[in-house]
């Protein structure tokens, strides 16, 4: 544990101090895009934040070859090169994007490509669903989902970019949470070494999001853009396959395990799905209301949910927090789960606990919607206050 908690520590003071140096240059050099008509805040800020967050998590994914501790995940080194060569790929078309406004087919096809990297090359993949013990006994069937899973959850993350320090907060207490349940896990299963690429990568995220937070919090210096969106969530879905895979098989039985312990091994598909639910939501939403209108499926507009609670009269901040307590209630109703059903849920003990956890996850839920639908002060009629924002 103490190895991950510095882990997380080293790459926020990386990232952090990245974060600083690049704005200072994109001031310097005026790199940043003028504000466009779908933006809420009405001074030019760089985008390039997501530079800053990748040398962060990069520096300490090569310093942590050299950590004992971490030998387990480098005995197979393709994997971890696998990993950083779709990082690097898809930092590359999200930087290219953040200064020329790709087409968003090429974006699209690069996701894929950069998924299709770590699912073929690293062979990390989704073999097995906890649904009554589904197998995918294809190989091609388990890439096709494997690279599916990850370019959903990429768009996602960065379609919730659009409000400052929303991105970072979110993905901080959603990996925050993860990484918790991945070590109980790996303990709880009897494992050899607390060491696993996946609870790694979730902590770095961790570190990064945390780094990069106090100069993307309201009002932002600077933002993440699509190159801190896209490694993101392209690391958070990353993170959550590779924990899957790590499953015992009698984890994925109900038999063996038990109908209210198979909720725990549901865990690493609910978590990522959960934390993202809104943005997932406003993604379909979005799709549906540009396709009506004749219009690209990722063409941008100014109706996302961030958007229209602002206009109901939310700060720019307090909207940042709803989303937050979402993020909070949704990670940690998951992990309640798995905790109320013992120390020893691989074991005879069957009966778990759920119902506090549900009823936890109710009630928070609940309480996040009253706090979305009413404004803490009437709705705006003028244009918005500088409070930068970043239109996605």
């Amino acid at each position: 544990m103490k190895l991950y908690l510095l882990t997380a520590l080293v790459t926020a003071v990386i990232t952090c101090g990245f974060s600083f140096v690049v704005w200072r240059v994109a001031l310097r050099f005026k790199w940043y895009p003028a504000v466009r008509e779908r933006d809420v805040h009405t001074r030019p800020t760089p985008r390039l934040g997501g530079i800053a967050m990748l040398l962060g998590i990069v520096s300490v994914l090569l310093l942590s070859r050299l950590v004992g501790f971490f030998d387990i995940f480098w005995a197979e080194p393709r994997v971890v090169w696998s990993v950083l060569g779709a990082t690097l790929l898809i930092a590359f078309v999200g930087l290219a994007d953040d200064i020329w406004d790709l087409d968003w087919f090429l974006k699209l096809g690069a996701q894929f490509v950069a998924a299709a990297i770590i699912a073929v090359g690293g062979g990390v993949q989704i073999y097995a669903l906890p649904i009554n013990g589904i197998t995918l006994f294809s190989s091609g069937m388990s890439i096709v989902l494997t690279m599916f899973a990850i370019v959903v959850v990429m768009n996602a993350v960065n379609f919730i970019d659009g409000l400052d320090g929303l991105v970072a907060g979110v993905c901080l207490i959603a990996n925050g949470v993860f990484f918790v349940y991945s070590y109980l896990l790996v303990r709880d299963a009897g494992a050899t070494s607390y060491a696993n690429l996946g609870t790694f990568l979730a902590v770095v995220l961790v570190g990064a999001c945390a780094g990069f937070l106090p100069i993307n919090w309201n009002p932002a210096r600077m933002f993440m853009g699509d190159t801190g969106a896209l490694v993101v969530g392209l690391l958070m879905a990353t993170s959550a396959i590779a924990i899957t895979g790590q499953l015992p098989p009698a984890a994925l039985d109900q038999d063996v395990t038990g109908r209210s312990q198979i909720i725990g091994t549901l865990i690493p598909i609910l978590l990522p799905i959960l934390v993202v639910g809104l943005p997932l939501a406003d993604f379909g939403m979005a799709i549906i209301r540009r396709t009506a209108r004749g219009k690209s499926p990722f063409s941008p507009d100014r109706e996302h949910l961030h958007h229209r609670m602002i206009d109901r009269g939310h700060s720019v901040r307090q909207a940042v927090l709803v989303f937050y307590a979402f993020s909070a209630i949704a990670s940690l109703t998951m992990l309640l789960m798995y905790i109320f059903t013992g120390e020893d849920w691989f074991g005879e003990h069957r009966i778990g606990e759920y119902w506090i956890a549900v009823a936890y996850g109710v009630v928070g839920f609940a309480a996040c919607l009253v706090l979305a639908v009413v404004p803490a002060t009437p709705p705006r009629r003028e244009s918005p206050a500088p409070e930068a924002v970043k239109g996605a």
